[in-house]
Formats: C-alpha cells, structure tokens, sequence
C-alpha cells in the first residue's frame, strides 16, 4: 500500500524509497516485528483464558512433553497476523504473486486454526480428519498452481522488447544447477505444484513437535527463498547468474522479510520454555507459504534442499509407518525424527539448536544453486 507514495516523489525525496523493494522489505520486516511484540502478550492472555487447559498433550508422546500441559495453542495467529499486516502495507497491490502467496498463506491456516480449535475443544489430539484436511489442501494447492502457471505465462510486450530470451514459463519445471534446462510439464505441472505445496505444509506441521523447533527453519527457508525470489525477479541478476527470469517475484522478498520479522516476535514467547504453541494455524499456514513461495519462483527442487530439515522429519514418519507395516517393528524409537532424539536422551534444547544449524547449513547449498551452473 505505501508503494503508492511514490506517486508524490519527484524523483529526490523521502516518498522515492518506497520505489525499491528493499527498502520496503526492510519495513515489513520492522512492522512485523513490533506487531509481534504489541500483540503477542495480550494473544497469549486470550488463548489461555479461552483454551483453558491448552493443547491436549499426546499419551504416547515422550515423557518431558507431559509438563508442558496447559500451554496455548494457535500462537501461530501471531505470525499469519504479522506477516499478512507488513505485506498489506508493504508490498505493491498490483502484483500477482503476492496475492497468491497471502491466498495459500490465509487458506492454509484456515484449515490449522479449524484443526486445532477441534482438537481444544474435543480435549484430545484428533482435530479435523486426515483426509479432510489433504483434500482441502490440495484444493487450495490446485488453484494456487493454476494461478501462478497464469502469471509465469503473461507475456508483456515490453518485457519482451527488453529481454531478447525471455520465455513464458508457464508449465515449465526449471532444474537446479544445470544452466537454460527446463522441462515442459505442460498440465501436468499443476499436480507436480499442488504436491510441493501440500507436502511442504505438511512436513513443516510435522517438524513442530518441540518449542522452537519449526520456527527457525522455517524463517531460514524464508529468508532463502526471499533471496532467490528477489534475485530471479530482476533482469540483470538472472543475466548474470544465468537463472531463469520471473517477473514479478521480487515482490515476494517484502511477504518473507514480514514472515521473518512474524517470527521472531514469536520465537520470543516460543523458546523454551514455550508460552505458546505454533499449532497447525501456524505449521499448516508457514509451510504451505514456503510451497507456494517456490512454486511461484520456479525453484521447487531448490526448495527440497532449503527445507531439507522438513523433508526428512517427513521421510522419517514415511519411513516408520511404511516398516512397521511390513514387518511389525520401528526403525526409530519414535517418528518424526526428533522425537527419536528425544527418546535416545538428547535434551530439546540440544536437538532444537542442532537442527537449527543443520537447517542454516542446508539454506547455504540451497542458495548455491543460484550460482552454480
């Protein structure tokens, strides 16, 4: 919204910097921020007075979680809320992308909050049925895929005029590393992009299992994929690390600085000893963000590396049901992985912090690809 301001500018005054998309990512960032540090206090009050016994703790969990009975859940309104408020007041209204980024966000964490207000009202870990949420995931997952084909596929005559190799990417699934490869999915790229986006929810929902667990990877992963969105959605750095230019989704940069900031205003209340839980508003919204995200800017494959943390707390749980179903016996202690951890006698604070590096070390190769070619 303030992007309109540089309307009044005649070129050399303050109302100028709205015109540069780091600038005003810069103030997503800040709003969101303070917004979680305004508001998460007072949510935190309304949650607990309303939920009263908080977040049903599971039997079969491990031990240490049975302390943690009585914390809130849905803290994960804090960030949606943060991040939904910096992108609205930073970020250009007239650009596809950011719409279908806050679209999946919104949608994703509808279908979280129903999940976890079921749960706290029933007293117990079942929410909404499984299958009800993947049917409803994937019914968002295929109009935000639609909608991004869309965009990849406007073709604007001056762009054109500007940029001799320009393609429509609509349909196009692009390779990492290997330079001008890309692969004609036609239809097909539609399920291939409602599968990242519904797996990518999902495993961020399965990696929040201890306080402050998810958050921090999922903000790496944001920041990461802000990078690589900025840097494909302008012509000279595409030319220069010889990637594949997507207009338009520099203005992605401005929805994960106000994620990033969203976050750590709930990272304060979410570190151990949490005074909150994420829930699935928040796991189910941020990861389906990330999805969307790499969708959007043709590095879906970028995203299995940048989220590889997600991805194995997701294989892990693959892994233990389909083995246990074949053979009557666990090949971890207890799936996802980190719970693993926690029964061989790691500390949470131990497992979280590890994790949180190998996520950090993970987003560096991600963000190699960029150059490697």
């Amino acid at each position: 919204m303030l992007y309109w301001l540089t309307a009044l500018s005649d070129g050399g005054d303050v109302f100028n910097l709205f015109r540069y998309i780091t600038f005003r990512a810069g103030g997503a960032f800040m709003t969101a921020l303070i917004f979680g540090f305004l508001f998460g206090r007072p949510l935190i009050n309304v949650l607990r007075k309303r939920q009263g016994k908080g977040q049903p703790i599971r039997d079969d969990g491990p031990e240490s979680h049975f302390a943690k009975a009585g914390t809130p859940t849905m803290g994960g309104l804090l960030i949606v809320g943060a991040l939904v408020t910096s992108t609205l007041l930073w970020a250009r209204w007239d650009n596809p992308f950011v719409w279908l980024v806050l679209f999946v966000t919104l949608s994703f964490g509808l279908i979280g909050f129903l999940d976890d207000y079921a749960k706290v009202s029933k007293g117990n870990h079942k929410g909404v049925p499984g299958r009800v949420r993947l049917l409803a995931g994937f019914a968002i997952a295929g109009i935000a895929t639609y909608w991004a084909m869309y965009a990849h596929g406007i073709n604007d005559a001056d762009l054109l005029a500007r940029v001799e190799d320009y393609d429509a990417l609509s349909g196009r699934l692009a390779l990492p590393v290997f330079k001008d490869v890309l692969i004609n999915l036609g239809w097909f790229f539609i399920p291939f992009g409602m599968i990242v986006i519904v797996g990518s929810a999902n495993a961020v929902n399965l990696t929040d299992g201890l306080d402050g667990l998810a958050i921090m990877p999922v903000m790496i992963a944001a920041g990461t994929l802000g990078i690589i969105a900025y840097a494909v959605g302008r012509v000279d750095f595409t030319e220069y690390l010889d990637v594949h230019y997507v207009p338009g989704t520099g203005e992605i940069l401005i929805f994960c600085a106000g994620l990033f900031g969203g976050g750590l205003g709930f990272l304060w209340y979410n570190a151990p000893p949490a005074a909150v839980f994420m829930g699935d508003t928040g796991s189910l919204a941020l990861g389906g963000a990330l999805g969307a995200i790499a969708v959007s800017t043709k590095h879906e494959l970028v995203l299995a590396i940048v989220g590889g943390l997600f991805v194995v707390e997701a294989l892990s749980v693959i892994i233990q049901v389909a083995y246990f179903k074949a053979t009557g016996k666990r090949v971890f202690l207890m799936a996802p992985i980190h719970h693993h951890y926690e029964k061989k006698g790691w500390a949470e604070p131990q497992i979280v912090i590890r994790f949180w590096i190998i996520s950090l070390i993970l987003a560096m190769i991600g963000l190699a690809t960029l150059k490697v070619r």
